[in-house]
């Protein structure tokens, strides 16, 4: 006789087991269609599952997050039923759930074309307008891979033999397809409806280079066709604003297959790469910060002594000279940053001691996992590393957060989400000082009054972090600055400072990221802007145009002007039309356009142009430099408006 608590706290009394779908249909005829799993006592069930004892229960929708990561891995099972229906000798792998849709990889003899995934999405459709109930069983380890050999499908044989051999299996069936998963799944296929397959990928099996080559089809679903649609149009909106494309176009950088993963930056480009420190550079010299620079090739022995040696070898360069000693390209600043510390006897009147550095690393990631400026084998990372005492810590976590929300604003970014990860399984240190650690991230972000998400166990091993979240102009999110407390490295490199009562004390060490890599955060703002930069930040500020070549001189005086003034401007006095001039500029982004005509130099005035195609005014030579340095102040911007 299972008593059901509901988190409103409300209790129902059955006389005999039940389940979540009965539970649903007591309470309205509406709720019962719109549930499809439900939660039992914190774990996640089909709705179809037997509650024989009292248990709390939470009925999940397509409202919950849960219920649309369910409605999308049932949709890659009815992707994975159609390719099996229509190519019987595909192999089904893995199919698992990923931000906005899904995936599922198969081993076929030919390559799946634009064609096939209209045939297959048909299919699809076809199968969920069937309604076919989906229904689990289980059964023992043995017996799977019996089941999936007779059906060919070794891949799931080899996933199965990688289980433990007490663990019983769950499979799904909808029709005559059956796929091994843990589920939950949805209660039948008709509740699939809005949904579009995407493209095709190639991807190793089980991601080892080593492995045979599988074809990866991506798709998409959502609970609703509005939100379907939304989606699609973010997708566009997001291949208009492509880092990759947009830097071509402006001539900002490129990359090149002699130096894979690496960035060639053009002069546009690296103006803007510079902008970006200078900007950084005043923000931590009003912080308190102090820049450092450290080696970009260091010994072995450093990173054995930091653990990178132990945990980070597969992803570092390194090099043997002749003498036998081997050296790596740094992939992390942080032990250089501790042994410029350990220089000397600290005392506790310099801390807490603030150390930036725009520190170049460099990492090796596959060559199938680079993507442009969104992850590079060589970048530069804005790190600061704080040394501070225990009773400093969470003030100085305070101050840098204040910091980060402060700085992403003036980018325009006004939604910003913070995760703190905290201790995992595999970690070091005493729960005491864990607690200590965590604790302090707790009380920086309720000292600010910030609401934050908890990812459990999901810290580094030697120390709890904060993840900031960027969303841009078109609603993607971004991961960008980090926030970490750290006792092991200073631990592992015995660094010290003497206290108030001369005795040795150990310091906390903070790890600080604003940015992240100062590349990928440019390929953000690219994407985020949609490639029309803010004026204080465009590499190209203001170009002069002359209407015709009487005004040449003219416009040389007043680019004179305006370069004297500080701004980063370009002349163009071409023999070339004017709207042929403007369009050219127009499509290369820049903020403002100077024309000069008959009337501008017989007044000694020149007329303003936005980048939208807005006419200013005319303005005298100081006006006008006045209300240009007025429009670069560093501002928060509405980058929805100025990405279109």
């Amino acid at each position: 006789m299972p008593q059901i608590t509901l988190p409103d706290g409300r209790q129902i009394q059955y006389a005999a087991p039940i389940t979540a779908h009965q539970v649903a249909l007591d309470i309205s005829l509406g709720l019962a269609k719109a549930t499809l799993a439900a939660q039992v006592n914190g774990v996640l069930v089909d709705s179809q599952t037997g509650i024989e004892s009292d248990a709390s229960v939470r009925l999940i929708t397509t409202k919950d997050p849960e219920g649309l990561d369910i409605l999308r891995h049932s949709c890659a099972h009815l992707l994975a039923m159609a390719v099996k229906s229509l190519h019987p000798t595909a192999q089904a792998t893995i199919g698992p759930v990923i931000d906005d849709g899904y995936y599922y990889d198969f081993a076929f003899e030919r390559s799946f074309t634009p064609d096939d995934l209209l045939e297959i999405e048909q299919r699809m459709r076809e199968l969920a307008a069937a309604n076919l109930p989906i229904q689990r069983r289980t059964l023992a380890r043995d017996q799977a891979i019996e089941l999936f050999l007779a059906k060919g499908e070794h891949y799931k044989a080899q996933l199965i033999q990688d289980i433990p051999a007490d663990e019983v299996l769950s499979l799904y069936q909808q029709g005559e397809f059956e796929d091994l998963c843990r589920g939950p799944h949805l209660p039948r296929t008709g509740l699939i409806e809005h949904f579009k397959l995407m493209r095709v990928a190639g991807a190793y099996w089980r991601g080892d280079a080593k492995n045979a080559m599988l074809q990866r089809i991506y798709g998409t679903c959502w609970a609703d066709q509005k939100s379907l649609k939304a989606h699609l149009h973010r997708l566009e909106e997001a291949a208009k604003r492509d880092h990759r494309k947009l830097g071509t176009q402006l001539d900002l950088f490129h990359f090149d297959e002699c130096a894979p993963g690496a960035v060639f930056w053009h002069p546009k480009g690296w103006t803007l790469f510079q902008q970006l420190i200078s900007f950084m550079r005043q923000q931590q010299n009003d912080a308190g910060y102090v820049e450092v620079n450290t080696p970009d090739v260091m010994d072995r022995g450093l990173w054995e002594l930091s653990g990178h040696w132990m945990n980070y070898r597969d992803h570092m360069f390194t090099t043997t000279t002749e003498d036998e000693r081997i050296f790596a390209l740094k992939p992390m600043n942080c032990p250089g940053a501790v042994a410029l510390y350990a220089r000397g006897i600290r005392s506790y009147r310099e801390l807490p001691l603030r150390m930036a550095e725009f520190g170049k690393v460099h990492r090796y990631e596959p060559s199938g996992a680079l993507h442009g400026l969104m992850r590079v084998r060589h970048f530069t990372q804005d790190d600061a590393h704080i040394f501070c005492t225990q009773a400093q810590m969470q003030q100085e976590c305070a101050q840098t957060i204040q910091l980060i929300f402060n700085i992403y604003r003036q980018f325009g970014f006004t939604e910003i989400k913070v995760k703190l990860s905290t201790r995992p399984e595999n970690r070091i240190g005493s729960d005491e000082n864990w607690d200590v650690l965590e604790g302090a991230l707790h009380g920086a972000l309720a000292s600010q009054n910030i609401a934050y998400q908890i990812n459990p166990g999901e810290g580094a091993f030697y120390g709890p972090k904060l993840e900031f979240v960027l969303c841009d102009a078109i609603g993607r999110h971004w991961q960008c600055g980090t926030l970490q407390v750290d006792l092991n490295l200073p631990e592992r490199f015995d660094i010290s400072f003497i206290n108030e009562h001369n005795e040795r004390e150990r310091p906390v060490m903070l790890h600080r990221a604003l940015f992240g890599s100062l590349e990928r955060f440019i390929g953000i703002l690219i994407e985020h802007y949609s490639g029309i930069l803010p004026l204080w930040l465009a590499p190209v500020q203001i170009v002069v145009l002359s209407i015709s070549e009487a005004q040449a001189e003219y416009a040389k005086t007043v680019f004179r002007l305006l370069k004297q003034a500080g701004f980063r401007a370009k002349l163009d006095v071409r023999n070339e039309k004017i709207g042929v001039k403007i369009r050219e500029h127009t499509l290369q982004k820049v903020p403002y356009l100077v024309v000069l005509g008959e009337r501008e130099m017989a007044e000694s005035q020149l007329t303003l142009r936005s980048q939208a195609g807005e006419n200013l005014g005319s303005f005298s030579h100081a006006e006008a430099i006045e209300q240009l340095r007025s429009l670069s102040k560093i501002v928060p911007i509405d980058a929805e408006v100025l990405g279109g």
